[in-house]
């Protein structure tokens, strides 16, 4: 049933755009519907959230940048939830005729969430092995940065396992999830008092 939504396949994609120069800003998507759709969708965010995150802790600019930097994060992040949502109902859809058994496991965590935390540890693995290639660096920091590392390749395995672990139950009835939406009310012109015009 979750044949094409191996972790490890999730992982080769996320690490394969990594290979490609500006992908998050310029390549074309290669999935259009489905699971895969949004799931590029997602990373696609995280990179971009990576990015901005970096720059807006810059001191060498004017606030006005900082602000700018802000209000993109912002976006990323509220188009990077969404497409988390997105996953998650493209994986449900598949399990609609799954009979789920008497005391199966509610796991708290969606599948998609995980899917999120693979792309974002991807990013994390990325730029800690950027780390262990400086040539600029003390040879502490870059020992330390391989430890780091390894933790990461390890944290990954470990997040892809359950991933699995959960896709496989699910698809038996033994465990489910529902959709947890994130509902951010910040970004909401009719939920956020500052926007809606109920400031104090």
């Amino acid at each position: 049933m979750f044949d094409d939504l191996l972790p490890a396949a999730i992982i080769a994609f996320h690490d394969g755009t990594h290979a490609v120069p500006r992908w998050a800003m310029s390549a074309p998507a290669r999935h259009a519907e489905g699971a895969w759709r949004w799931i590029e969708v997602n990373h696609r965010c995280n990179c971009l959230l990576w990015d901005e995150e970096d720059l807006a802790r810059r001191r060498d600019v004017p606030d006005a940048a900082i602000a700018a930097n802000k209000r993109a994060i912002d976006g990323h992040n509220q188009a990077r939830n969404d497409a988390i949502e997105r996953i998650d109902e493209a994986i449900l859809s598949r399990l609609a005729e799954v009979r789920v058994v008497e005391g199966a496991w509610h796991n708290s965590e969606t599948a998609g969430s995980m899917i999120d935390r693979l792309s974002i540890v991807s990013l994390k693995i990325l730029h800690m092995r950027a780390q262990t290639a400086r040539g600029d660096a003390a040879a502490a920091h870059v020992a330390l940065c391989r430890e780091k590392l390894a933790l990461l390749e390890a944290q990954r395995a470990d997040l892809g396992r359950c991933l699995a672990t959960l896709l496989e139950s699910a698809a038996r009835g033994t465990a489910f999830y529902r959709v947890y939406r994130q509902f951010k009310m910040y970004n909401d012109p009719a939920l956020n008092p500052w926007l809606y015009g109920g400031k104090r």
